[in-house]
């Protein structure tokens, strides 16, 4: 058996990481495809170093560009590495442009796709990654979806593929390097506030609107709490286009820092008093059992809904208003419910390389029609 990860981000650098170290322990032929979607060096390899995972086996420079030019140049770059490594099956992880490129470019050439975090649904239509998502779960052959409603998603939209439900491996991480972080990362000491709220926002439905970035501004230089803002590039771009980034960065109540590792990210998680975001991830880490922090969605909608039911997460929207109002409640009130996570127990990496092996033992195409 020969698998092929593909990676194109850091998120799901973090999430392959248990699946690639199960891999490795069980001696399993396997190489590390990196598009370089996310192609700023302390967007990626900071992490590789810090996860202790070996250097990407093929890098294929993808970069930057709009939508269709990002999908199109993975595309034709993925299929041409398939064509010379011939795996057995393809992973991807998540919802990005890198995600669908690689199942599209292994279907094309008859080899199975494995999506990993298969089954989530926003339902917003303004998000690229819905797309991504949803086109990826219908031609995957085997679909591993976090928890019961992602199964039950998949299975009310009929897809072709199996489905398991593993668990989401976000969760692994979080138990595995959480105390590796405690010993290695100094951000705190670099942090001016004893209190503090973690803040991160990088979509482009968000940043890309001036009205949108400029109430984020507004909540974050106003927010009860201190703010810690780890800024993607992206965002720094626009706050600059749009007249908005001095505000931010000479405001004293908002501390501005670069891209941060991920050793660094957790312990921002671990003390922060909550977190504002409009990440998919961060809702899933934060619920992990050695962090359990409160996140304040900063969207319209969310493709894990678990993580509100489970008390840990509410969607505040993009006002300043709203946001500032269930902000200052919680604040009154901090409590978070003692229930276990709803995205896994630390092991979902093992399950998926069980599933694995088990299909690809069989012939190529394991569809369930």
């Amino acid at each position: 058996m020969r698998v092929s990860v593909v990676l194109g981000t850091r998120p799901e650098i973090i999430k392959m990481t248990s699946i690639i170290k199960t891999l490795r322990s069980k001696k399993i032929q396997f190489e590390i495809v990196h598009t370089g979607q996310h192609y700023d060096k302390n967007l990626s390899d900071i992490f590789f170093k810090e996860l202790n995972l070996q250097e990407p086996d093929y890098f294929l420079g993808v970069g930057s560009g709009t939508q269709a030019e990002q999908t199109a140049t993975a595309l034709v770059k993925l299929e041409k590495t398939f064509i010379k490594t011939n795996p057995d099956i393809v992973l991807v992880e998540g919802d990005t442009n890198t995600v669908l490129a690689g199942a599209l470019a292994a279907t094309k050439l008859g080899i199975n796709v494995g999506h990993v975090e298969a089954g989530l649904r926003s339902y917003d239509i303004r998000m690229p990654e819905e797309y991504n998502r949803r086109l990826t779960d219908h031609i995957s052959a085997l679909l591993f979806a976090p928890t019961v409603f992602n199964a039950k998603t998949l299975k009310g939209e009929n897809v072709w593929g199996k489905i398991f439900v593993t668990g989401n491996t976000v969760i692994d991480a979080c138990l595995e390097y959480m105390p590796i972080a405690k010993k290695k990362s100094k951000i705190l000491s670099k942090i001016r506030f004893n209190e503090f709220a973690l803040a991160t926002a990088h979509r482009a439905e968000n940043v890309d609107n001036q009205k949108v970035l400029t109430n984020f501004v507004r909540i974050f230089t106003e927010c009860t709490l201190p703010v810690v803002y780890p800024i993607h590039p992206r965002t720094i771009k626009r706050l600059k286009e749009f007249g908005l980034y001095r505000k931010l960065a000479n405001n004293k109540n908002v501390q501005l820092l670069d891209p941060v590792g991920y050793f660094d990210f957790l312990l921002l998680m671990k003390y922060c008093s909550f977190i504002l975001t409009d990440s998919g991830g961060i809702q899933e880490e934060a619920s992990a059992p050695n962090i359990r922090k409160k996140v304040f969605i900063l969207r319209r909608s969310t493709e894990r809904p678990e993580a509100i039911k489970a008390g840990c997460a509410e969607v505040v929207g993009t006002k300043y208003v709203k946001a500032m109002k269930s902000i200052k409640r919680f604040i009154k009130n901090p409590v978070i419910p003692k229930s276990k996570s709803p995205f896994g127990d630390g092991k979902s990496g093992k399950r998926i390389v069980e599933i694995i092996e088990k299909s690809c033992y069989k012939p190529k195409t394991v569809f369930s029609i």
